[in-house]
């Protein structure tokens, strides 16, 4: 049986002035009722599907969902209501799914297929495994509509076939202070044209970072909407969760195919990058950081990812921001899942404008080695502030040379199940060597980096060992 549930995340009426005339207001079907933005696919479970989309006016939203191509075979969910208070955004929920299956859906607008939409061949989603599986998972951040508005990587990430994708942050560029500017900026990204086959067929989750949470760097209760910003990123995103009922914020967890992932939120509850570190300094919050630690040591997963939007190296130093300003939590929360034997843990990041792949040999310290990868930007230029960074340990040279995104192959069907990171770039292409971790390289006790690191990477870092440079000046 196939059922469906609304959403009201958060009433969005003190944000958005209504714009819809008298007459529109008491007749919202005059004209032509339609879907604005998406829909996109959300989170899914092995029995369930999120799916997002905005309509042009209060009116119903349904879907048609079968395993038929044609939908012969297919259910209409019940009809929801999308409300000016919510700016005419809908999630739905349907459930009743089977495990690892392949669904055929379309949308429907007060019950008929959206006319504008007409031609199209119904979506595809497939729900999630029920036990561990080989999958992919495809990331990326930085996405700068006013900088690249044809955003050609996506057509990339679509062919890559990913099983889900993770947005790690500046998913759009707002810098406001203003909640009607950060929602109209998410209308322009989802009206990408070179998104469009993604959005619709690949399960989508986001975190976000400065860019989308305020102002340029911006901390916790230095945005002065952070809590409309809270429900501007909910209204409109499909993720599986939204903080606590007592902790507010946008972190939530999400299992898939036998790999536990933690979305992570380092912006609500931050303390300014600039502030002294010590015990009080925090990136995370402490009611998100005890869920965190509750998270992980109930996880039985073999790999468990965290993701934020911002680095987990050393590399941008005290007053970057990233957690090169937080190290006193940082290094914390990497001792206790050290004293607590958490194994698997492995780091995602964006906002360096590159991608990179480092390493924190916790090795070193009794625990094992945290690899941060990283994949930035989707769509901007490249940066070159990464000449002057040094993280830990890079394990992969920088990949600076265009807009690329990461893709993570995971096998939880071995007996030691693997991970496997690559950068693509703007053409298609893999960008290095591969990646593969083990969950055994995963272990206290276990020193991997050595293994694992590029020849280049390594002749440089022992370079700076012996006193020489990171990078030798050109002659």
């Amino acid at each position: 049986m196939i059922r469906l549930h609304s959403f009201a995340p958060l009433l969005f009426a003190p944000l958005l002035c209504t714009l819809a005339t008298d007459g529109l207001a008491q007749d919202p079907r005059l004209g032509s009722p339609r879907i604005l933005q998406g829909p996109m696919l959300g989170a899914v479970t092995p029995t369930s599907a999120r799916i997002w989309m905005r309509l042009s006016a209060p009116v119903d939203a349904s879907i048609v969902i079968g395993r038929s191509p044609d939908l012969s075979d297919a259910e209409e969910t019940p009809r929801v209501t999308a409300s000016q208070e919510l700016d005419r955004c809908v999630e739905l929920l349907v459930d009743g799914l089977e495990p690892d299956t392949l669904y055929h859906w379309s949308p429907r607008v007060d019950g008929k297929p959206d006319k504008y939409l007409r031609g199209l061949p119904p979506f595809t989603l497939r729900t999630a495994p029920a036990g561990p599986a080989r999958f992919r998972v495809a990331f990326g951040s930085c996405s700068r509509i006013q900088a690249d508005g044809e955003q050609s990587i996506w057509r990339h990430v679509d062919a890559a076939r990913p099983d889900l994708f993770f947005w790690l942050g500046d998913n759009i560029y707002g810098d406001t202070v203003d909640p009607m500017v950060l929602a109209e900026e998410y209308r322009r990204q989802r009206d990408v044209p070179s998104l469009q086959a993604l959005l619709r067929s690949v399960p989508q989750l986001a975190t976000w970072d400065d860019h989308d949470f305020g102002l340029n760097n911006t901390c916790g209760t230095e945005n002065p909407i952070r809590e409309m910003a809270l429900r501007v990123h909910d209204l409109y995103w499909a993720n599986p969760g939204l903080g606590l009922p007592d902790v507010p914020g946008l972190f939530c967890s999400f299992p898939y195919g036998g790999v536990d992932f933690f979305v992570l939120d380092g912006r609500y509850h931050r303390s300014p990058n600039d502030a002294p570190d010590g015990p009080e300094k925090t990136m995370l919050g402490a009611g998100q950081l005890a869920w965190l630690k509750q998270g992980l040591a109930a996880s039985e997963a073999p790999f468990k990812v965290l993701i934020s939007g911002s680095g987990w190296s050393c590399a941008k130093g005290m007053g970057g921001d990233a957690w090169s300003s937080f190290l006193h939590e940082r290094d914390a929360l990497f001792d206790w899942i050290t004293a607590e034997k958490i194994e698997g843990v492995v780091l995602l990041s964006g906002d360096t404008h590159v991608a990179e792949l480092n390493c924190i040999p916790w090795s070193e310290r009794g625990g094992y080695d945290f690899y941060d990868l990283v994949s930035s930007p989707l769509a901007q230029e490249p940066e070159t502030s990464w000449l002057s960074r040094r993280p830990e340990l890079r394990i992969r040279p920088v990949y600076a040379s265009s807009a690329n995104f990461g893709r993570i192959d995971f096998d939880l069907t071995r007996d030691d199940p693997t991970l496997t990171y690559q950068v693509v770039g703007i053409d298609g292409r893999d960008v290095w060597q591969p990646l593969t971790l083990r969950a055994s390289d995963l272990r206290p006790g276990v020193k991997s980096w050595e293994r694992l690191i590029d020849r280049t990477e390594r002749a440089r870092h022992d370079s700076e060992a012996e006193g020489g440079a990171y990078y030798p000046p050109r002659r």
